[in-house]
């Protein structure tokens, strides 16, 4: 039996992972923050499938990665469990409903246009999802910042990235030296942490199956569509974010703004933003906004069914390559929870992360609860998105505060609590 595998009662039947893992794909809202902590939630402290450092040793592994870090963990739990079939099973029921909600969403968008009451009612989502991000933040915080050096990272981290702009690879590379240099000063690992050294003749096969089934639309629209023909292009430029795109979501929206806006003009720039609006108040990962995007770039090339196949197309190159880096990467990664020195680096990570994930909750609380945004360039050359205070909506912020007590101290079901959310926004639309 695979020694990667978890022994004894605890581990899960496929059909209970796949249950749970369908659970975590239908309430994950409130983007990574929130989903690492419902699926923490879940598998740690519900189910107690995974142990908490084989949690946080995950997680610090996921970061690492270029692609949706919160489906990459999902998958790395799947595998952990049950192999390859769970790590197929728990990634793909993580993805999936959220997608097919965006498909649903986008389709309407784009057959009807703009309606004022759903954006009433999407403005009492996003004040749930605040309230849900910042629980996130709460919880992950309390488990992951183990002493003051964590702490520090942690801020140092949000500074760099919310005031300097810094790139988010040099900000995990510095954390990443800083515990190389200070190493771990937590617990010895648990017994048989230590995983069984990995062949490299599975870890090739690996790496050309799933990079062949990740490129083979790619390949297969180049050949029959010609190089040139824009869903070729579309999966072009979905292949190169997936290969790219550390730092989550937000690290690579700049860039496909200017590919799917400015260069490729497959919608405007209004489009962009609706589209992540719909991606923020959906259950998935936020980067599901490649699917609106795609679906939208198709749609208005040819219609329908042109539209069905953009979706496919940056589905596909978004979320494909996550099972190739976890499955080729996880068997490597097992064995660093035997190492001091990598414990250190993984700590350090996970603790710069943290402040990551507070930079994206600046940000998203900024665009929610002000109505007008700017930007302004500082002396050192980053760009800082500062509200316009005059704009400030304080019944959404109400709303947002309400929803954050019923999370953390009443213990609300989360689906409640947007349900509740999404129908005050309705009401307030109604009265204006």
């Amino acid at each position: 039996m695979d020694s990667t595998l978890v022994q004894g009662p605890a581990r899960p039947s496929l059909r209970d992972l796949f249950i749970a893992s369908l659970r975590i794909g239908c309430l994950g809202f409130g983007g990574p923050a929130g989903q690492i902590a419902l699926m923490h939630r879940v598998f740690v402290d519900e189910k107690r499938w995974i142990g908490e450092a084989q949690y946080l040793h995950a997680l610090s592994f996921c970061t690492l990665l270029p692609g949706p870090e919160a489906q990459q963990l999902a998958t790395y739990v799947g595998w952990k469990l049950r192999g390859v079939a769970g790590g197929l099973v728990s990634g793909l029921m993580f993805v999936l409903p959220g997608a097919l909600v965006i498909l649903a969403l986008s389709w309407l968008y784009a057959s009807h246009g703009e309606a004022p009451l759903v954006a009433a009612a999407l403005t009492g989502v996003k004040a749930a999802v605040l309230a849900l991000v910042v629980e996130a933040l709460a919880r992950v915080g309390r488990r992951a910042l183990k002493g003051r050096a964590d702490l520090l990272t942690a801020v140092g981290a949000f500074v760099a990235l919310a005031l300097f702009g810094a790139p988010f690879p040099i900000v995990i590379l510095a954390a990443a030296a800083l515990g190389l240099m200070r190493r771990s000063r937590g617990e010895d690992p648990a017994p048989g942490a230590a995983a069984e050294t990995p062949r490299l003749r599975d870890m090739a096969t690996t790496i050309v199956v799933w990079t062949t089934l990740w490129l083979a639309p790619l390949v297969v629209s180049a050949a029959v569509l010609g190089r040139g023909h824009w869903l070729t292009q579309l999966g072009g430029v979905f292949a190169t974010l997936a290969a790219t795109s550390f730092g989550g979501a937000y690290a690579l929206l700049a860039w496909l703004q200017q590919q799917a806006v400015e260069t490729h003009g497959w919608l405007e720039a209004r489009q962009m933003v609706d589209g992540l609006g719909l991606a923020e108040t959906t259950p998935g990962p936020l980067v599901l906004v490649n699917q609106f995007v795609g679906f939208m770039a198709g749609w208005g090339q040819g219609g329908p069914g042109w539209a069905l196949a953009g979706a496919g197309m940056a589905l596909w190159q978004t979320f494909a390559p996550s099972f190739l880096f976890i499955f080729a990467g996880a068997p490597y990664s097992e064995r660093l929870r035997s190492s001091r020195a990598a414990r250190g680096v993984l700590a350090a990570v996970m603790a710069a992360v943290l402040g990551v994930i507070a930079s994206l909750a600046l940000w998203f609380s900024i665009h929610v609860l002000f109505a007008r945004v700017e930007t302004l360039t500082t002396p050192w050359g980053s760009r800082l998105t500062l509200p316009d205070l005059a704009t400030f909506d304080p019944v959404t912020a109400l709303l947002a505060i309400a929803a954050g007590f019923a999370l953390m101290r009443f213990r609300v079901n989360v689906v409640l609590v947007i349900v509740a959310c999404a129908a005050a926004g309705l009401s307030r639309g109604l009265l204006t």
